[in-house]
């Protein structure tokens, strides 16, 4: 076998070669090769071949480079090996020793195992006696989990009954404490439509800001709405009240509930616990701790507090639904009458805007229509301008070229003076068209102005038009019915 990627033989997989003559013989040989390493075949599979095939050509060197070396040295010269120990014997102990080694291990054998047939008789009768005792104690100890069970089961019982009623009469309030919320929450909406309605006709322009019968039944509205909420709000609070101590009643009976559940399976556990059962393991130090709280007397007597609260608290509670209801019927109906008033006087002064703002549009209109045709004709003036300038152009390009006539040849001839006339007329065409210009600008300016007067107040009236049929009546539009307010809904 070679190594891998080198063509040579290890000197360790070849044959040794003889011994030369000038060695000692193989007695003294000997120790000089005791700490050669043997062949391992596995070797070849190292990972790293080069290293391995280094230190086997160390570890096991040949003696014929050495003879070659030494060929012409003489045998006296040559040193021989010399042993440490000629005999070659390393003895520690005697056969007597070993004797006596063997029988002492023999006589202590032999007592080891009379000492431990004595200590399982013993171990036996003691295992017996413990199994009974504890077999006694625990059929005592499961007997007094049982009767605790019991126990439990029957509270537990009293307490779901009084837990179920108790969750009733908490719905029950918590609806009525709804209706409550909703029928604040849809005064809320009548308060920020009458607010913002008082808002929006301080928007009204010019002579439309007026104090109307509209913005009195409005200040009105806010204060009879506002008086509603306070009264409904006082209510609510004192639902919250009692809902907070239904919920408290109900929060200890369900706690103890849940401890009594808790225990119950705790205890149950334990009472179907056996030597048997999977899950058993050592606390070591639990029985010195003592973590109870209460004796058997003080453990009835906190069940049966919590069920005389929560007796209190429904009785309290039914109380308060009855007179939530007469509350809110109240307050609707209260709301609902001056709700009808304000409409009317909506409609009503809704009614004499579209009026006026009819007549403005019937100025505004004809106003309109002369503004137009001035227009028409300030643009034919303005295209009559345009036209006379490209004449005058045409006109002074053509004095402006026959002054570069030469010599004899500027003569002021019947052209000259023909042109110099064109320029002349055609200026005072331009002075006077630009003076109608500007009268019917003048003129426009004023029909726009009284136009605008016209808009302005058509704004206004619009304004104020829109301010109170859609603004205020579109809000007011979805203003809450009987129903809603009552919180049926």
């Amino acid at each position: 076998m070679e190594l891998y990627g080198y063509p040579l033989k290890a000197k360790f997989n070849q044959p040794r070669p003889p011994p030369p003559k000038v060695l000692s013989a193989s007695s003294s040989l000997g120790p000089s090769y005791k700490n050669r390493l043997p062949y391992h075949p596995e070797s070849f599979s190292m990972p790293w071949m080069p290293n391995s095939y280094y230190k086997a050509a160390a570890l096991n060197p040949t003696l014929a480079p050495l003879t070659e070396n030494f060929t012409g040295l003489p045998p006296t010269k040559i040193v021989p090996f010399i042993s440490e120990r000629p005999d070659g014997v390393f003895t520690r102990h005697t056969l007597d020793d070993w004797h006596r080694s063997n029988m002492t291990n023999y006589k202590e054998s032999e007592t080891t195992r009379h000492n431990a047939e004595r200590l399982r008789a013993d171990l036996t009768r003691t295992i017996k006696d413990v199994y009974q005792q504890a077999k006694r104690t625990q059929g005592e100890s499961t007997k007094n989990l049982g009767e605790r069970v019991n126990d439990i089961e029957y509270w537990k019982s009293e307490l779901c009954i009084e837990l179920d009623a108790m969750i009733r009469e908490t719905n029950s309030l918590a609806d009525m404490q709804k209706r409550l919320e909703r029928a604040l929450a849809d005064t809320e909406g009548p308060f920020q439509v009458a607010h913002k309605c008082l808002l929006n006709r301080e928007k009204r322009m010019g002579i439309d800001l007026v104090n109307d019968d509209v913005e009195k039944q409005l200040v009105t509205e806010i204060k009879v709405i506002r008086s509603c909420r306070e009264r409904l709000q006082q209510c609510l609070d004192t639902v919250n009240s009692q809902l907070m101590c239904n919920k408290e009643a109900r929060q200890e009976l369900e706690k103890d509930l849940a401890d009594k559940q808790m225990g119950h399976h705790i205890d149950s556990k334990c009472y179907q616990l056996k030597n048997s059962s999977r899950g058993i393991h050592y606390f070591k130090g639990v029985e010195r701790i003592d973590a109870t709280v209460s004796v058997p007397e003080t453990w009835a007597r906190f069940t049966d507090n919590n069920i005389f609260r929560s007796q209190s608290a429904r009785a309290a509670s039914a109380k308060l639904r009855a007179s939530t209801e007469s509350l809110l019927m109240g307050t609707a109906d209260e709301m609902w009458r001056q709700f009808s008033k304000v409409n009317d006087a909506f409609t009503s002064r809704i009614t004499e805007i579209a009026n006026a703002k009819s007549k403005i549009q019937t100025h505004l209109a004809k106003t309109r229509q002369e503004i137009f045709q001035l227009e028409t004709k300030i643009q034919v003036i303005q295209k009559t301008i345009r036209d006379k300038e490209v004449q005058l152009k045409v006109a002074q390009t053509r004095l402006d070229e026959r002054t570069r006539r030469p010599n004899v040849e500027l003569c002021r001839d019947a052209a000259q003076l023909r042109l110099v006339q064109e320029v002349n007329e055609i200026n005072e065409t331009l002075r006077n068209l630009h003076q109608c210009l500007r009268a019917s600008e003048d003129m426009l300016q004023m029909l726009v102005r009284s136009k605008g007067v016209l808009e302005h107040d058509l704004v206004v009236k619009n304004n104020s038009l829109f301010i109170d049929q859609e603004r205020c009546m579109g809000m007011r539009k979805s203003y809450p019915s009987t129903v809603q307010i009552l919180g049926y809904v």
